[in-house]
């Protein structure tokens, strides 16, 4: 980025140092206390409560979920908020593979048990074989596993339940192209969240926390299996305590497995509630730090959306050194405000690319000449539009 001034990201989480090797020292600033910032890197830290200063233009989330970010108030701003569906992926699939280990072989309480024995004891042998009776549990091969949501994570469960000798019913009404063609053939597809609660010995959750999914497990946990475990890596608001409480109390559960403690939930024995591992590998920390610096960085210097949870996908590639992107609400129109503004100065456009989604919608305008403030003035003077950024491009 040559001698031009640095852009500064604040971070407010530990971010993998492997990501943030990737905003260059001479263009970037990167630190926990920076005044007025460009750009904010996180990962759990609540920004609700924070003052999101104006000089912000992205907010990068290193993970999936963006519930700790006021997504909306960005969407106002102009301001793209950045996530790494996939990145945590294989994490994900790994825990929900050994919380269906650990309710099927009853583990926890096998533990507890070895745990109890005194060491000292003489006849440690002999209570461990009389012991061991209560903990037989089954295998997971022949038995069904029924998941909720078949994005990224979904569809590697799938398959690594495949793998096993499981067989599979997937429900995801919101399907992408991309996650369908992921899906190994073998899967049973359900119509219905209900469908797939009353086919499955094990059922995992793999939605966002939305108000459609809040609550998608709840009083028609009474059509699970009798025996049946419930695995919530997702949200814990995706499942309602209270039902699963009664449903444990009544055995239709055999078990809960959840990422998510609770007040209610730990210490019950038949709760396996693990203390948010979700995304908690050094694979995962990494891959999501390089994903979402990458995404960040592309936008701060090309003005390119990739992975925005409240922006259209965005790209174009660079065919001119003057670069304009605009952020605006989704009215008619506004592309023909734009070009004639770009006129009105004596601007020829070069290329133009103009993506929607919902009431956002994002611009990339490349233009043959260099853009002067009085373009950029009048440009943001249009009635809807919410954010510009002019990105001229020094090789």
């Amino acid at each position: 980025m040559g001698d031009r001034q640095r852009l500064r990201v604040l971070v407010l989480n530990q971010i993998s140092a492997l990501g943030l090797k990737r905003l260059p020292g001479d263009g970037y600033s990167v630190g926990k206390d920076l005044p007025e910032p460009d750009a904010v890197l996180v990962r759990s830290a609540d920004l609700h409560g924070m003052e999101i200063p104006p000089s912000v233009k992205a907010i990068g989330r290193a993970g999936a979920g963006t519930n700790n970010i006021p997504v909306p108030l960005m969407t106002r701003r102009g301001v793209p908020v950045f996530n790494t569906p996939g990145g945590n992926a294989n994490a994900v699939k790994e825990l929900v593979l050994a919380g269906m280990l650990m309710a099927a072989r009853n583990l926890p309480a096998a533990l507890r048990f070895v745990d109890s024995l005194d060491p000292t004891m003489a006849d440690m042998d002999r209570a461990v074989e009389d012991g061991k009776k209560a903990f037989a549990g089954l295998e997971l091969a022949g038995h069904t596993l029924g998941i909720v949501g078949l994005g990224k994570v979904g569809c590697l469960v799938a398959d690594a339940a495949i793998k096993l000798g499981m067989h599979v019913f997937g429900h995801d009404p919101e399907i992408t192209v991309d996650a369908a063609w992921n899906l190994p053939a073998q899967v049973k597809k359900a119509t219905s969240v209900t469908e797939v609660l009353r086919h499955s010995d094990f059922v995992t959750l793999h939605v966002p926390l939305v108000e459609a999914t809040r609550g998608l497990v709840g009083k028609n946990i009474d059509q699970m299996r009798m025996g049946a475990v419930l695995l919530n890596f997702a949200r814990e608001g995706v499942v309602d305590e209270a039902a699963v409480l009664e449903a444990l109390a009544s055995r239709r559960l055999a078990s809960y497995v959840c990422d998510f403690p609770g007040p209610a939930l730990n210490r019950h024995e038949q709760v396996i509630a693990l203390p948010h591992l979700g995304a908690s590998t050094r694979e995962a920390e990494e891959n999501c730090a390089v994903m979402v610096v990458d995404q960040l960085r592309d936008y701060l210097e090309h003005g390119q959306v990739a992975n925005a949870v409240n922006f259209p996908q965005v790209s174009m590639a660079r065919e001119s050194a003057y670069r304009v992107a605009i952020a605006n609400a989704n009215v008619p129109n506004m592309l023909g405000q734009i070009s004639t503004t770009m006129a009105k100065f004596g601007l020829n456009i070069h290329n133009m690319v103009n993506k929607s989604r919902g009431e956002m919608a994002y611009t990339l305008v490349d233009v043959d000449s260099a853009v002067g403030d009085a373009v950029l003035d009048s440009l943001r003077a249009i009635d809807g539009v919410l954010s510009v950024r002019y990105l001229p491009h020094h090789a």
